[in-house]
């Protein structure tokens, strides 16, 4: 999958973006952290972001991954705030980011400093391409809903993110989980599903569908058409998250989350 580069940048800026791909790329692979990108004197933007995320997904392409879906980030205020960042954005989900329901992923060999968020996933069965897609368009495109967890995670030094930094670092990805709960969306009300969370059992928060821009159907909305404007589809068979319906958990080993939507299932993952 490759972006149109705009022939409006530089093979200086370029470079940059290239540079910046590795780094991260590589911080990726070897589990560590590095400084904030917003930090380098760069004047990094939005769009710089985005090239660095897609130069990161090439390098994963590359060594065998397939994308599998899309996610999108920092949808609720709850996140926002929590993060400092005050717009979403987005990211690709590769096939080596999906977890069994159930599961327990070792922290040491997948992840950083990860975070537990509960979200409703949507699977596509129609293509969808921006701009110009509504709420309708998205809901007439899905297969199915599914309870989901995504375990965010972030190579930016101490979760020190702004906008550019997120964007950058494929929007926080780390793992994702699929309840085994398969769903018509149109049986239900999304925006008013609720989710509890459990961590180790005990009740940690709970939140609704609306916490993301009103809808998950709005929040897809808005990833067809931002993804549109870049050249990118949200393809048939796609899992598509859409943002976390509640605050970010950290996870440490031996934690075990548990989440309930209420009338379409239950996920959980456990951490070692």
């Amino acid at each position: 999958m490759t972006l149109p580069i705009p022939s409006t940048v530089s093979p200086a800026r370029l470079a940059i973006q290239q540079s910046l791909s590795q780094e991260l790329y590589q911080a990726l692979r070897e589990q560590r952290m590095v400084p904030p990108l917003r930090d380098r004197s760069l004047d990094l933007t939005i769009d710089d972001a985005y090239a660095i995320s897609l130069g990161i997904l090439q390098h994963r392409l590359a060594s065998g991954e397939k994308v599998v879906g899309k996610k999108i980030g920092v949808t609720s205020k709850a996140v926002q705030d929590m993060l400092g960042v005050h717009q979403p954005d987005f990211g690709f989900l590769t096939d080596r980011m999906w977890i069994e329901d159930g599961g327990c992923v070792r922290i040491a060999d997948h992840l950083i400093q990860p975070r537990a968020e509960a979200e409703i996933a949507l699977i596509l069965k129609h293509t969808l391409q921006g701009p110009g897609v509504t709420t309708a368009d998205v809901l007439a495109a899905t297969d199915y809903i599914a309870p989901c967890f995504e375990i965010v995670d972030s190579r930016i030094q101490n979760w020190d993110i702004r906008i550019v930094d997120t964007i950058a670092d494929n929007a926080s990805c780390g793992v994702f989980v699929l309840g085994a709960a398969r769903v018509d969306p149109r049986l239900h009300d999304l925006a008013a599903l609720k989710v509890k969370v459990y961590k180790n059992e005990v009740f940690l928060s709970e939140g609704e569908g609306s916490a993301v821009q009103g809808s998950p159907l709005a929040a897809v909305a808005w990833l067809a058409n931002t993804l549109g404007a870049y050249g990118v589809t949200l393809n048939a068979g796609d899992v598509i998250l859409s943002g976390s319906l509640v605050p970010l958990e950290p996870a440490r080993p031996g934690d075990h989350f548990r989440l309930e939507l209420a009338g379409v299932g239950s996920a959980s993952v456990s951490f070692a």
